[in-house]
Order: C-alpha cells, then structure tokens, then sequence
C-alpha cells in the first residue's frame, strides 16, 4: 500500500473522491496530503438533483488529526457548480462539516480534549491550536448539540441568577428539572423582559407543556413566567426561602453582638457560622459551643428558633397541612419582637401561594445552585469573562448535556 492509498483509507475517501499527493516535510514536522476528485465527474444540483459539471474551484485546507506527531493537513481545490438561478454552490466535502476548517475526525478529538481540560487555554496548548481556534471549535459543537437536542418531555423549569462580571451584572439561567438536569439557555440580564425572552427560546408548542417553574421571589421573574408561561406554576425555591431566614439570623445576632460588645460581653463573638447548621448537623466542640449559646435568653437563639420552626414546613404532607403550618409560624414569628424576622415572615405571606405550589410539583432549584458552582469555576478558570457570548458558549459546552461532538 502507497502512502496515497493509506492516506485515503485512513481518511474514509469512496469515488471520486481520490488522494492526489502527499508531501512530508521531516524539518517542520508537518504532512500534506492533496485531495482531489476524479476528472469528469458531474455533480448533483443541491436543488434539482441534476447532474451539473464544474464551474470553477476554491481551494481551502483542514487540520487532521496527527501523523506519528507530523502536523497533517488536508488541501483540496473544492469544486464549485453554477447553477439554474445563476448561484454559485460549493459542493460539501466529507470529511468536515460546512465552514470548518478541520475535519471531523480533528473536531471530535478536539471536542474531547476541551471536555476533559481545566481551561480552553490547556487544551489549545495540547492540540497546539491558538485560542481562538479552539474558541470556534467550541462554538461549532454547542450550535451543533442545540440543532441536535430533544426538548420532548420537557415539563419542569427552573430560572436563577448568576453574576457576570463584577458590580450588578447577572446572567439568567434557565434549567430543565427533569430527571437528567440540563442548562437549556442563558441570557444577559435578570429583568422580566429578558427572562422572558429566555423562556421564548424554546419551542412555542413546548412552551405549553410546562408545568411549573422553580424560582426566587423576584418579581421580574415572576412576572415573565406569567408572561410567557402562562399556564404554568410558580414555585418558589425553598432554599431561597432558607437563605432569606439565615440572613435575617444573621441580622440579629450582629447587631445584638453589637450592643453586648458595648457592655463587655464577647458571647456572639466568632458563632456567626454556627447559627448557619441545623443542630443535627453540628458535632464535638461547634456542637457544644451551639448548645452553651442557644439554650441562653439571646435574641439570636430566637431568631434561630424561628428559622428552624420553618424547615418543617416543607415537611408537610399537603398543601392544607402546609397552610396551617404556616398560620402559626406566622404568627409567632409577628410577636417576636425581631425586627429582621418579622420583615421575612411578611415576605414569605406575600409569596404564600408560590410556596405553596411546593406541595403540587416537588421542585426546587438545588439543581440549579449545583450547576452555580461549576459556572463559577468556568469563571475562575477563565479568569473572568469580558464577552457574554464567550460565556454562554462555556456553560451550554459543559452544563448543557448537548452531543457535541461531529458524527
């Protein structure tokens, strides 16, 4: 077998298609290997399906995957038709896909190599590319995943924030809850017009199979669902729920240090993080610490109580269980004398339906926190991102459990 014949092998090549040259340069380390066609061949009208001769060539070239560590790229003169509205159409080659300027075989190795990386900067310096190279690589593989992905069965949603870049600059992520989690789209922005323009991406006819969307209490968010979605349930994420009453905690217990710091006494001083555990989840010494401060008449231990009096009511069996829980929370949470507390409870009554709708659908966006943590060390591993496009690539690449890679 002749290197000819063992390049068009290797390379799948079938009539007329045909390897023409191949050039080693032992000094630069690279092989060229010429692709051409067999003379007289008639190729089919994209349109017509009628066999049309060649009009004229553009010459293009590809990287390959590598020979024994030899640079390999593929050069070919691509032939190119006139055809019946005066056009001129490139015929496809097919060994890459349309505007690529490697194969396929290349984009598929590449595709793994970024997947398996800590940033794009490592894998452009493993496949010896520039960052930009692998930048479009990239972006190739997620327009190819979204082209390819089934939104079938879609039915429970969950939109978050994230931040972008430093000050008030977020992002708005939407997430599918379904049992194989998955970022769906990503916009700039967090107001109601842009989340629902987020929602607006996916299909119209899925767009009416949703059942329920997952969120925060924000009231841009909310009023794009009812925009977009109508049809669908506000959930209200219970973990929101629960940063909201950790906050108001940690309100008390400062300003309550505060005010015992004046008189000498150093008590709250250090358990800021304590009060952030369920009892259940403290042992040894921060168990002990916890137990010496929350059985004192603080109004921190209080506050706590009433942050902890509120898990149980997601633990309720129904919606009507729910709603008396909830009653006498309220109630008692109102007679506290706890000024941060009481501006929650209050939050939390004006939001009760969407709480509520918890006991309906079952979803929270716990998922979409996890996904926060992976989005966050794709900033850090990109040392931030300037270009917002640049950073929704990144995330649907990596979160999106798109088929990335080339067939």
């Amino acid at each position: 077998m002749n290197e000819r014949e063992f390049y068009r092998v290797i390379l799948g090549l079938e009539e007329p298609w045909e390897v023409k040259e191949v050039k080693v340069d032992v000094g630069g380390q690279k092989v060229e290997v010429r692709v051409g066609y067999r003379e007289g061949t008639l190729w089919g009208c994209p349109e017509s399906g009628e066999r049309l001769p060649v009009h004229d060539h553009v010459e293009r070239s590809w990287r390959h995957l590598d020979t024994c560590q030899f640079e390999t790229v593929l050069i070919c003169r691509v032939p190119r038709l006139r055809l019946a509205d005066g056009k001129v159409w490139t015929v496809p080659v097919p060994w890459a896909e349309k505007g690529s300027r490697f194969t396929q075989l290349f984009e598929r190795l590449a595709v793994t190599v970024l997947l398996a990386a800590r940033s794009l900067k490592q894998a452009a310096g493993w496949l010896r590319l520039d960052w930009d190279a692998m930048q479009r690589i990239m972006e190739r593989a997620v327009e190819r995943g979204l082209a390819r992905r089934e939104l079938e069965g879609l039915r429970r949603l969950g939109l978050d924030e994230k931040s972008f870049r430093r000050g008030q600059n977020y992002i708005s992520v939407l997430t599918d809850l379904g049992p194989e989690p998955r970022v769906l789209e990503v916009c700039e922005g967090r107001r109601s017009a842009e989340a629902a323009e987020l929602i607006r991406t996916l299909p119209e006819a899925q767009r009416e199979k949703i059942e329920a969307v997952a969120m925060d209490m924000s009231a841009g968010y909310e009023a794009a669902v009812r925009e977009a979605l109508p049809a669908a349930a506000v959930v209200h994420d219970r973990f929101h729920v629960s940063k909201l009453l950790g906050e108001a905690v940690d309100r008390v217990r400062r300003a309550e240090h505060k005010a015992l710091s004046a008189e000498g006494d150093d008590r709250l001083k250090g358990s800021r993080y304590l009060w952030l555990w369920h009892p259940a989840e403290l042992t040894g010494g921060k168990l002990e610490a916890f137990e010496a401060l929350a059985y004192q008449n603080l109004r921190t231990a209080r506050a706590y109580y009433h942050r902890i009096q509120f898990i149980e009511f997601w633990q309720c069996a129904d919606v009507s269980e729910a709603q008396k829980h909830f009653a006498q929370w309220y109630h008692e949470a109102q007679r506290s004398r706890l000024g941060p507390i009481k501006k929650v409870a209050a939050t939390l009554k004006n939001h009760l339906l969407g709480l509520l709708e918890y006991f309906n659908h079952r979803i929270t966006n716990a998922v979409t926190e996890a996904f926060n943590a992976t989005i966050q060390s794709l900033k850090a591993s990109a040392r931030g991102f300037r270009n917002f496009d640049h950073y929704r690539i990144r995330i649907l690449f990596f979160l999106g459990r798109l088929n990335l890679h080339p067939l």
